[in-house]
């Protein structure tokens, strides 16, 4: 069975007795102290927290640049410095409880392998009704984040995708970053939008694919034109499903507010659109999960990106309702 490593030590980095930041609020915890029975690692401690995060370092199945296996600790690191108070929700921590269980020991195989044993490790977190926060790692991990909630939720899910691309190649030579959302469609996928998609970025045939599907593409140029109509026909895409699954792939953003991911492109969202996107969407009853994926440290200079998606983790959690 896949297993989760120690959880690193959260704590506040801030010299400020009044300042409180998700280090002072995330509490690690490990699966194995709370475990109950060996073949389903999540015990009643854990499934208690209203949000999980779950590290998963691996980037084995990037088409471009690699270097989204050390997101999970840039976000981690950025997200420790983070204030929680939301001038219009109030403080995080007066509605959540936060624990990490650390990062998933991604096992030795080809990108098929990791996905199905990552969704194995993966799945009694829904069976528990635990709310988890993946940290990525490349675009490929969203087969078996999304995966496991179609195997363990009674009802429909749709997926909210933020992102430049579709990703939705036909995975002819194996799985790749650029193939999950074929794949959830080959597995019962009931419903998929995209937002942020990027003109002269994807293929015609990529474009037909998602339309066949029944799915939506939200541009970023909508995004930019008319934010509150593009937030509206994202949710009207998934609003028969049961349960709503959000994506955020870094590349979703501008080049200039986010250089480091594996395919950087002008003409994206800006952070200011990408957090009120998320607040919104939080706000969804019906959202069990989200994942950051494509954040890759070592593709800039400095954490501009990292610090963009802690950022977007806190607003997403600000907005969510338990």
């Amino acid at each position: 069975m896949t297993a989760f490593g120690r959880p690193p030590a959260w704590e506040s980095l801030s010299s400020d007795p009044n300042d409180t930041t998700f280090g002072d609020v995330i509490e690690a915890t490990s699966l194995e102290a709370t475990t109950e029975d060996a073949d389903c690692p999540v015990g009643e401690a854990i499934a208690a927290y209203d949000a999980v995060l779950v590290g998963e370092p691996y980037d084995g199945a990037v088409i471009g640049r690699q270097g989204a296996s050390e997101g999970p600790q840039a976000i981690r690191a950025a997200l420790a410095g983070v204030k929680t108070h939301h001038f219009d929700r109030g403080p995080v921590e007066n509605s959540w409880s936060i624990a990490d269980i650390g990062d998933i020991e991604i096992q030795e195989g080809g990108v098929a392998t990791v996905q199905s044993a990552l969704e194995r490790a993966i799945t009694p977190l829904y069976e528990h009704g635990v709310r988890p926060v993946f940290l990525g790692g490349d675009n490929s991990l969203t087969v078996p984040n999304v995966g496991a909630a179609i195997e363990a939720l009674p009802g429909s899910v749709g997926v909210i995708s933020l992102d430049a691309h579709l990703d939705c190649r036909e995975p002819t030579d194996g799985p790749s970053s650029g193939t999950p959302y074929y794949q959830l469609h080959e597995r019962g996928l009931d419903a998929f939008t995209v937002v942020g998609a990027r003109h002269f970025e994807t293929s015609s045939a990529y474009a037909g694919f998602v339309d066949e599907q029944g799915g939506t593409i939200v541009t970023a140029d909508a995004v930019g034109r008319d934010f509150d109509a593009a937030v509206t026909k994202a949710l009207d895409a998934v609003s028969d499903v049961d349960h709503v699954f959000c994506s955020l792939d870094m590349d979703v953003l501008d080049a200039t507010a986010a250089p480091g991911v594996s395919a950087p492109t002008p003409g994206g969202l800006t952070t200011r659109e990408l957090y009120a996107l998320l607040g919104r969407l939080g706000a969804e009853d019906r959202l069990v999960g989200f994942e950051v994926v494509e954040c890759a440290p070592p593709l800039e200079d400095g954490s501009m990106t990292s610090d963009a998606a802690a950022r977007a983790i806190a607003h997403l959690l600000s907005g969510w309702s338990r």
